[in-house]
């Protein structure tokens, strides 16, 4: 996809991050089904996939855009290119849940952003960019405030306040 880094040097550039900082998450954006996209190119995006591990992502299957180098070309075949999405987002998903699992029973800074869907609950993110519900007072919006993660759920972290 003409790219201008190699698999090795965004590795690499991960370990070092990772050295740095371990329980880092990661996001990224995937699109399969490309024009020219070997089985082989789609083998190795699951092998990245598998190594790196990702707490949250975006994937899509790919469409020409106008204007672009590949605009012109012949995409994937579209049974192909959705068996490789599913694919992926099986794998993708299996890893955020499992990264979101491990949250459990740790306590995060979060930021309050909005107030929640039920009564008394607000929403805001954790230094790890993840959604965490709590029940708390709406004059947290805006704060920083320490939650105990108390269970995963879709998408989303629910919490307990921890009162200091």
């Amino acid at each position: 996809m003409n790219r201008k880094h190699t698999a090795k040097a965004y590795k690499d550039t991960i370990s070092a991050l990772r050295s740095v900082r371990p329980d880092i998450l990661l996001s990224g954006d995937f699109i399969v089904g490309y024009p020219d996209e070997s089985e082989e190119d789609f083998e190795d995006t699951i092998s990245l996939v598998e190594e790196i591990k990702f707490g949250q992502s975006y994937s899509f299957k790919y469409s020409a855009r106008p204007g672009t180098p590949a605009a012109d070309k012949v995409g994937v075949p579209d049974e192909i290119a959705v068996g490789r999405l599913h694919r992926l987002q099986a794998l993708l998903s299996k890893q955020q849940k499992e990264i979101q699992q491990s949250m459990v029973d740790r306590k995060v800074d979060v930021l309050f952003e909005k107030l929640g869907r039920e009564t008394g609950q607000l929403i805001g993110k954790s230094e790890y960019l993840h959604a965490v519900h709590v029940t708390a007072p709406p004059n947290l919006i805006g704060e920083v405030k320490p939650v105990r993660i108390i269970r995963s759920v879709t998408n989303s972290l629910a919490g307990e306040l921890i009162v200091e």
